[in-house]
């Protein structure tokens, strides 16, 4: 089965040799490398022109962010599977065939691999997540030894996480492909529920390890106690417009002690980082897209099949360990149960 490799790029220069060097040992049918530059100034085009000539470049005309480079790159592909990476992921060479085996066994529309830190290779990074009922991704195995994590061979999860994402092209563009509106932040999340409300199937293939170097600058975070404003901003933002979007009134109504309970939660971390500003910018701009997401939101709950009752999970909350330091990490706990405790008490009628 050939396969297209779509590669989203933003001022990856640094990332790009490991990146695309990685790619010309990868077994299977590669059809073609495709590169979406969203107007990167740092010499990015240049280098691939130079040391990657095999790699066609597509040039979005602008930094909209990865979701729209993401869907131009599907829609360039010429197969049907598509192999989207990120800049900064890093694969081994049995990664498209043991991803593209593992999809077509279950019959799959997104299969991606397990990720680990690349300056600590033993601890798991991202694995796939459940959709917890506050907006949030309960994500699996997260900062866990390598060693430790749960899980092997082929696993069922609900959230993909778009570093590295094996992808049935036409399923996921009949969807309209991930909304730029989120531009980045919450939008493997979005795509993700579509899917599965849907009744689509995605899986974590825990036997494939892809790298992950050093993330988006000014949005990822891993450590330090400079937390990215414009993280605080999309966090804020991004979460409303998913909840708005995708979950069911009814899952509104029963969980609204608990999303009450998690944005007071919200406002006391932008507090204490220094973000209030972006926290409050970052709701007025929800307020904006309100009507526009309104009017998606009826396209995706006609559709669905799956209702929230099935998808919504109690937890846990999954947070950057180095965000949460000290007493607010027992804070942090006894929310959390409080959240569990909630909803395990409302899933029956949601």
């Amino acid at each position: 089965m050939s396969v297209t490799v779509v590669v989203t790029n933003y001022n990856g220069e640094r990332h790009l040799p490991h990146c695309l060097g990685a790619l010309r040992a990868l077994r299977g049918d590669v059809a073609e490398v495709v590169l979406v530059d969203n107007a990167s100034t740092d010499g990015s085009l240049e280098l691939v022109r130079r040391d990657f000539p095999e790699v066609r470049v597509v040039e979005a005309g602008g930094n909209d962010g990865p979701c729209v480079a993401r869907n131009l790159g599907m829609r360039e592909a010429r197969t049907e599977w598509v192999l989207a990476l990120d800049n900064d992921a890093v694969l081994p060479p049995e990664a498209l065939e043991e991803l593209l085996t593992a999809a077509e066994a279950s019959g799959a529309v997104i299969a991606q691999p397990r990720s680990v830190l690349a300056d600590e290779p033993t601890r798991v990074h991202y694995d796939g997540g459940a959709f917890h009922y506050a907006g949030l991704v309960a994500l699996r195995n997260f900062y866990r030894p390598l060693a430790e994590a749960e899980g092997a061979g082929v696993v069922e999860v609900d959230c993909a996480i778009s570093l590295c994402l094996l992808v049935r092209r036409t399923k996921l563009l009949e969807l309209g492909g991930y909304d730029p509106r989120y531009f980045i932040l919450f939008e493997d999340f979005d795509l993700s529920y579509r899917l599965r409300a849907r009744g689509e199937r995605i899986v974590s293939v825990e036997h494939v390890v892809v790298q992950h170097r050093a993330g988006t600058p000014g949005v990822s975070f891993r450590e330090g106690r400079d937390y990215p404003s414009t993280r605080v901003f999309l966090h804020s933002r991004n979460r409303w417009v998913l909840l708005a979007k995708c979950w069911s009134w009814r899952a509104l109504l029963l969980g609204a002690p608990g999303l009450a309970l998690y944005e007071l939660v919200g406002l006391a971390f932008a507090l204490a980082k220094g973000g209030l500003g972006a926290w409050l910018r970052g709701k007025l701009a929800a307020l904006r897209l309100l009507p526009g997401v309104l009017r998606d939101r009826r396209v995706v709950q006609a559709s669905r099949v799956v209702r929230d009752r099935d998808l919504l999970v109690p937890g846990p909350i999954t947070v950057t360990p180095d965000a949460v330091r000290g007493a607010a990490r027992g804070v942090l706990r006894v929310v959390d149960g409080a959240l569990a405790l909630w909803w395990r008490l409302m899933r029956p009628l949601a």
